[in-house]
């Protein structure tokens, strides 16, 4: 197996450069290290698989056991821990040890550039602005109207829907559809996203129901990132927004007019209803559900599961269903438990005792 096949990142799948300078991969970490002569980095590998060609890091003290057996070229660790680090290993320390890694990993495997141009199976509009830096894959649809800026990618079978604006160097993939959409610079939507279809909104009537028009948009902030099969629907009378830095992950459903502050992380399978409005950095775990017309302060955490029925204050951590304050949850649990385990130790002396009288009559009805 050669040494391109052996490291992680199969050339199949991802781009490689390389080899580098260690100079050149500790700029990339902005850290710093100490090494006498010329050494060169071929890529990356994790502690236990690296070999002396390659750079690893170690961000968790639990694997510190991992650290001293590795036999990688250059680790990048914490001041702290670079102690740990096994002769013949060049320590590159660094405060933050996996921003490093994140960082050097995509020095070795960057993102695959745009090819210019437009497939000859894509059906671009004429009244279409697509900057001759973009590229445009086989069986997109681009509509009237829509603007795609410079190095843009638009991947296989997607559509960008009539009107709608990407900034620059934006990705979507296979597969994916906006519409009623204005989105910022660098932003990736994985396939299958959608992107401003209808929201959730209907009237009740003596027969039935009876549709109310979506009339707001989606906007979109710098650097955000949507996963696979996330659908974000477009605002009723307002907009939703996705602030900058935000990250959702796939399967997401975010409602019309929801707000999302910045650098926001929404895990996979939660909910967000219609009109709530999340603060800048708020976490919010996997299959979390919040109903609508709320509001969830700066940097409030949910739990996993969480369903959040009331307002949350900023900073707050809340876990349960209803959700309520991670202390006071886990401080209930507690108590209950102590009264199960209680009353099972009861049980027990009961029936320990019924058995023990039930054995003293038998003997004395033999004697």
């Amino acid at each position: 197996m050669t040494r391109a096949a052996a490291l992680p990142g199969d050339p199949r799948f991802f781009a490689r450069t390389g080899p580098h300078a260690l100079a050149a991969v500790v700029a990339a970490a902005a850290g710093d290290a100490v090494a006498e002569g010329e050494v060169l980095l071929h890529g990356i590998a994790p502690l236990q698989a690296a070999t002396p060609e390659t750079v690893s890091f170690l961000d968790n003290r639990r694997y510190v056991d991992a650290l001293k057996a590795t036999q990688a070229g250059a680790v990048l660790v914490h001041p702290a821990l670079a102690s740990h680090v096994p002769a013949g290993t060049i320590a590159i320390r660094t405060t933050q040890p996996y921003l490093a890694w994140a960082r050097v990993a995509a020095l070795f495997h960057p993102m695959p550039p745009a090819r210019p141009g437009i497939h000859p199976s894509a059906v671009v509009d004429p009244g279409a602005v697509v900057d001759p830096t973009a590229e445009i894959g086989p069986l997109a649809v681009v509509e009237a109207g829509a603007e795609i800026g410079a190095r843009c990618r638009i991947g296989p079978l997607s559509v960008i829907g009539a009107g709608v604006v990407l900034g620059p160097d934006c990705r979507v993939g296979a597969g994916c559809s906006l519409s009623h959409a204005l989105v910022g610079a660098r932003c990736s939507f994985y396939p299958g996203s959608r992107i401003g279809q209808d929201g959730f909104g209907f009237a009740t009537g003596p027969t039935g129901f009876t549709s109310v028009p979506q009339l707001g948009r989606v906007l979109i902030g710098d650097d955000v990132e949507i996963g696979a099969n996330t659908t974000v629907d477009r605002g009723s009378s307002q907009d939703t927004v996705i602030g900058p830095g935000c990250r959702i992950d796939n399967l997401v459903q975010i409602g019309h007019n929801v707000r999302l502050g910045r650098c926001c992380v929404i895990v996979g399978q939660a909910g967000i209803s219609g009109s709530t409005v999340l603060g800048d950095f708020v976490q919010l775990g996997g299959q979390a559900g919040i109903t609508g017309h709320l509001a969830i302060g700066d940097a409030a955490r949910i739990g996993a599961k969480s369903g959040v029925m009331a307002d949350v204050p900023a900073k707050a951590e809340m876990v349960g269903a209803p959700a309520m304050p991670a202390r006071q949850f886990f401080r209930d649990y507690a108590t209950m438990r102590r009264m199960v385990e209680r009353e099972q130790a009861a049980r027990g002396a009961a029936k320990d005792g019924a058995a023990r009288d039930g054995g003293a009559g038998t003997d004395k009805d033999r004697g």
